[in-house]
């Protein structure tokens, strides 16, 4: 009967947060068109419902019953399967991200995350790099040789940053000293991460704008340049779960640099759950900001950036950490 009960818990949970996400991803398009437009004077989505706030429906529908074409080049398994291993590994993201403290109902304790991972950190740093082997692999697979560059660049992008990217997190496991996502938030009830590690909290947002390729490092995709790049040749339903991992991917990010740097769900007077949605919406906000903002750059300054600035900077933050650490201790 425990199990049954544990069962039904964790079920329940599953669909709340997987529904819950959903949502912000379809009016996560909303919200970007509606931020774009007003940066550059314009309305935005007005057409379809009250200030356009059906316009993601009706982009399903169309995205669902469009003509899907598959080049006959193509690699048909792995064209398939690109935009199934980009959207599972967004989704499955979710399963250790801590939306808020413990709550009780019915006299029974229930936890707002899905799983506490004694490692949850680098469960994090493996599933990430495996949703961008999605990108890889459709630019290879689809025989074009625009998706062949697109998918190329997103490789060396991944592996230049995502370097700078862990390092960031390790200066934050050094101050924490635990790889629990809920351990680094609980960690953070006196004092919030952006305070302690400043630059750490800089790298990881501009390595988090380069991984999830948004402007200025959109080099895979670089439409001027690759016509869509690694998604060229893809339509339809498969497009659409593109699409979709994109903001899933962007949520996720947002939640981490929540959960990393922003305490997480502490704050005063409103629940937990209320505080980390806040938080997490205003870095949505900023990634829409900066895209409207800053102009693409180009491959080589991508590369020199990462590389000779972001790389050095990471070690010399773990260098000053550590010394901090090893003098408070």
């Amino acid at each position: 009967m425990v199990f049954l009960v544990f069962l039904g818990i964790v079920g329940v949970k599953a669909l709340v947060v997987f529904t819950v996400a959903m949502l912000i991803v379809a009016w996560g398009t909303w919200i970007e068109r509606k931020v774009l437009g007003h940066v550059q004077l314009r309305y935005g989505p007005m057409r379809v419902g009250p200030h356009g706030l059906l316009q993601p429906i009706a982009d399903g529908i169309k995205g669902f019953f469009k003509e899907e074409v598959i080049p006959d080049n193509a690699d048909k398994p792995v064209f398939i399967l690109a935009p199934i291993i980009s959207i599972a590994a967004a989704v499955t993201l979710l399963v250790v991200i801590p939306f808020g403290p413990s709550i009780t109902i019915l006299g029974r304790e229930i936890t707002l995350y899905m799983t506490d991972l004694d490692i949850g950190i680098l469960f994090v740093l493996g599933i990430a790099t495996l949703g961008a082997y999605g990108g890889i692999l459709g630019g290879w697979a689809s025989g074009n040789k625009y998706g062949l560059i697109g998918g190329l660049r997103g490789s060396a992008q991944m592996i230049s940053y995502e370097l700078s990217m862990a390092l960031a997190i390790i200066s934050v496991v050094m101050l924490s000293g635990t790889l629990s996502l809920v351990g680094i938030v609980e960690n953070q009830a006196g004092l919030w991460n952006i305070i302690r590690q400043p630059l750490a909290f800089i790298l990881f947002i501009i390595c988090g704008l380069a991984e999830l390729n948004r402007t200025p490092f959109d080099m895979p995709e670089a439409e001027a340049e690759l016509a869509c790049g690694y998604n060229v040749e893809y339509s339809s339903i498969k497009f659409s779960l593109f699409f979709m991992a994109e903001y899933c991917h962007m949520f996720v990010f947002a939640a981490l640099v929540t959960t990393l740097f922003l305490g997480g769900w502490h704050g005063p007077i409103l629940p937990g759950v209320v505080w980390f949605f806040i938080k997490t919406f205003a870095v949505i906000f900023f990634c829409i900001w900066e895209r409207s903002t800053f102009p693409r750059c180009r491959y080589d300054q991508v590369m020199k950036l990462g590389w000779k600035v972001l790389l050095p900077a990471g070690l010399l933050n773990i260098f000053v950490t550590g010394l901090v650490v090893i003098l408070l201790t």
